[in-house]
């Protein structure tokens, strides 16, 4: 594994990305829910995303890894906490980008290292270590974007699902929102990002362990993202619950499977320390993470259900990594 300095993301690459997500339409997704339910989860503090005077400043940094589904080199950014230091084990949350993104997203227009710095500064949350990786395990080049990348034409939101939702094929087709189908091209890229399981398993979680000072058991990892992260981490995380006792899906994508097949244990996913299961109000994929909120309350699953106030943005999903951050690892 080799280790780099990150670099921030140019100014016109986060404002490609910025005016992307912002400009993430209703109608890509489907109608939001209608009446449309009132927010449950309260929004972060001002400036909780905001670099802070005075507070020390965690260090993110670019790591390849070993990856044996790829058979090549595979990309992730690594957040240290202030005052890293080797003589110490940490707990490591792995943070899911979704569809479009990369592992620049959350360490970028995300904000992730800062919002854990003051988080952190705060004693709200556990000083530990958060791997934003690249989830899309394939060699291929997108299908969905042709080649074209996140915000280019036909492209779709820069961490959000194509226009229309999976197509005809692809794993989860009928479940999400109308739309123009997205045929092969979506079961390509579903078939890629299903393909990280075995990725983060296999490859990524032993790179961590052997090359920083973690607390290697599943009381010490935990799995989130957004979107299509989103809906990998609920795959995933409920899949592995020996793996991780902590898992996260925030506004989870169509490729979450269908709520009875992604609660067919009940009592593997009682096993959970944390289940959180959230989306905003005005998204219209809220139905994913609604009818996965209510399988597991008709299995008796403890979980946390939350309704953000907005819509398939950034915004929303920073206010969620605010407060899960918070509650990991007590």
């Amino acid at each position: 594994m080799s280790t780099v300095g990150f670099r921030a993301l140019s100014t016109g690459v986060l404002t490609i990305a910025a005016s992307v997500i912002t400009g993430a339409a209703l109608a890509q997704f489907g109608a939001p829910p209608d009446p449309r339910p009132e927010a449950t989860l309260a929004p972060a503090p001002a400036g909780f995303d905001a670099r802070r005077e005075g507070v020390p400043a965690g260090v993110v940094e670019r790591v390849e890894f070993d990856s044996k589904v790829t058979n090549g080199k595979r990309p992730a950014s690594v957040y240290l906490p202030p005052g890293y230091s080797a003589d110490k084990k940490y707990p490591v949350l792995y943070l899911l980008h979704g569809i479009g993104g990369n592992e620049t997203h959350w360490p970028g227009p995300g904000k992730a290292g800062e919002i854990l710095d003051n988080l952190i500064a705060e004693g709200k949350a556990v000083p530990m270590i958060v791997v934003m990786p690249n989830g899309r395990a394939s060699n291929e080049p997108s299908t969905l974007f042709a080649g074209r990348g996140p915000g280019g034409p036909g492209g779709g939101a820069a961490g959000g699902p194509p226009p229309g939702g999976p197509g005809a094929g692809a794993p989860g087709a009928g479940r999400g929102p109308g739309g123009p189908p997205g045929g092969a091209a979506m079961a390509v890229e579903f078939t890629a990002y299903a393909d990280f399981e075995r990725e983060l398993i296999g490859d990524l979680i032993p790179c961590i362990e052997s090359h920083y000072s973690v607390r290697a058991d599943r009381k010490h990892r935990a799995l989130a993202g957004l979107s299509m992260g989103g809906g990998q981490s609920l795959n995933f995380g409920l899949n592995n619950v020996d793996t991780f006792a902590f898992v996260g899906g925030f506004s989870s994508a169509p490729n979450t499977k269908p709520p009875a097949e992604l609660v067919s244990d009940p009592k593997k996913a009682r096993k959970l320390e944390l289940l959180w299961v959230s989306c905003g109000n005005e998204d219209g994929l809220f139905n994913i993470s609604n009818g996965v909120h209510e399988q597991l309350t008709a299995q008796n699953v403890p979980h946390k259900w939350y309704i953000d106030a907005g819509a398939h943005t950034f915004p929303v999903w920073k206010n969620d990594l605010y407060y899960f951050s918070s509650l990991l690892f007590r």
